[in-house]
C-alpha cells in the first residue's frame, strides 16, 4: 500500500508516541495531533484538542488526512476533562470533521460496555457506537492493560501499590484475570490494520500471549523490583469502604474507576488479532524489569 497522510490524535501520549514512530517507520506522512501541538518522534505537531470542534476542523483542514488514528483518552477524570467529554464528545467531534471515506482507526478498551461499573469503560463503549454509526471505513481496537516504558499501570499504579507498605494488599482473592499486551504490539496493530483493507469494519481485541491473575501480576512486579514482601488479601467488603476514603488524597493510590476495572478483570483471546495483524506478542516478563526501574 502506498504511503498515506495520517493524523494521530493523542499523539503525545504513551501509546501515541509508539504509534507515530511505527507509522513513520513504514513511510507514512504522520501528523502528531495533541493539545500542545508539539512535534512527536520527528512528526510535525498539530494543535488538536478534540473537545473543541473548531480546533478539530482546523486540524483536519490543515492535514487533509487519508486516515485518522484516534487515540485520545484519559485514565482519570479531572475538572472538565471528564470521560464523557473526552471519550464520547471528543470522538463525535473528530468524526464530524472528517470527509466521507476517511479511514478511521479507533482506540477503545477491552471490557468496553455501556453497562460497566467503570465510567471509563462505559464511555469507551458509547464512543464505539458513534464510530460504527459514522459510515466511515473504521477499525476498532480493544486493548487490555498496555505495558511498555512509561506506562501508567505497571510503571506507576502497580509499582506504588507494591512499594507503599511493608505488605502488599491483594484485592479480594486476587483471582481477577488479565492478559496484558505490549505497546509495540498495539502500535503494530494500528499500522498493519491501516495497510490491510480487509480489516475495515472490524473490531479487534488486543491481548498478549499469557493470562495472569491480579495476584500473579503483583508477584511479577515485586520480582522485577527485586523485592520480597508478604501479600495480604483484603476482603472486597473492606476495599469497597476504603477506596472511596482514598479519594480525599491529592493523588489516591487507586481511583474508584481503576478499582472498578480491576475487579471486573480484563482478558480475552489474542486471536484473530495476533494472526490477522501479524503481531509479535511481546512477553510481560521480559519487559517488566525495564519498566519498573525507570
Amino acid at each position: 500500500m502506498s504511503a498515506q497522510r495520517v493524523l494521530v490524535t493523542g499523539a503525545s501520549g504513551f501509546v501515541g508516541r509508539a504509534v507515530v514512530a511505527a507509522l513513520a517507520a513504514r513511510g507514512h506522512a504522520v501528523f502528531a495531533g495533541s493539545r500542545g501541538g508539539a512535534d512527536v518522534a520527528g512528526a510535525p505537531g498539530v494543535p488538536l484538542d478534540v473537545t473543541v470542534p473548531d480546533e478539530v476542523t482546523r486540524a483536519v483542514l490543515r492535514v487533509q488526512p487519508d486516515a485518522v488514528v484516534h487515540l485520545v483518552g484519559i485514565i482519570e477524570a479531572r475538572g472538565n476533562q471528564t470521560f464523557e467529554r473526552v471519550h464520547v464528545e471528543g470522538t463525535r467531534n473528530v468524526l464530524a470533521a472528517l470527509p466521507d471515506g476517511t479511514r478511521f482507526l479507533h482506540m477503545s478498551a477491552l471490557g468496553a460496555r455501556v453497562s460497566s461499573a467503570s465510567a471509563y469503560s462505559s464511555s469507551k463503549a458509547r464512543a464505539e457506537g458513534l464510530v460504527r454509526a459514522s459510515g466511515l471505513p473504521f477499525t476498532i481496537f480493544r486493548p487490555s492493560l498496555i505495558f511498555g516504558p512509561g506506562d501508567d499501570f505497571f510503571g506507576r499504579v502497580l509499582r506504588e501499590l507494591v512499594l507503599a507498605a511493608p505488605v502488599v494488599p491483594v484485592i479480594g482473592r486476587g483471582d481477577f484475570p488479565f492478559r496484558p499486551v505490549s505497546v509495540r504490539d498495539v502500535a503494530l496493530a494500528f499500522v498493519n490494520a491501516l495497510e490491510r483493507a480487509h480489516t475495515a469494519t472490524r473490531t479487534f481485541e488486543l491481548t498478549g500471549p499469557q493470562e495472569y491473575t491480579f495476584e500473579a501480576l503483583l508477584q511479577l512486579e515485586l520480582q522485577a523490583l527485586g523485592r520480597r514482601k508478604p501479600l495480604v488479601h483484603v476482603p472486597l467488603g473492606l476495599m469497597n469502604l476504603a477506596v472511596p476514603l482514598m479519594q480525599v488524597l491529592p493523588r489516591p493510590p487507586i481511583t474508584r474507576d481503576q478499582y472498578a476495572m480491576l475487579t471486573e478483570g480484563n482478558t480475552a483471546p489474542n486471536e484473530p488479532a495476533r494472526t490477522d495483524l501479524a503481531l509479535p506478542m511481546d512477553r510481560l516478563e521480559d519487559a517488566l524489569p525495564g519498566i519498573v526501574r525507570r
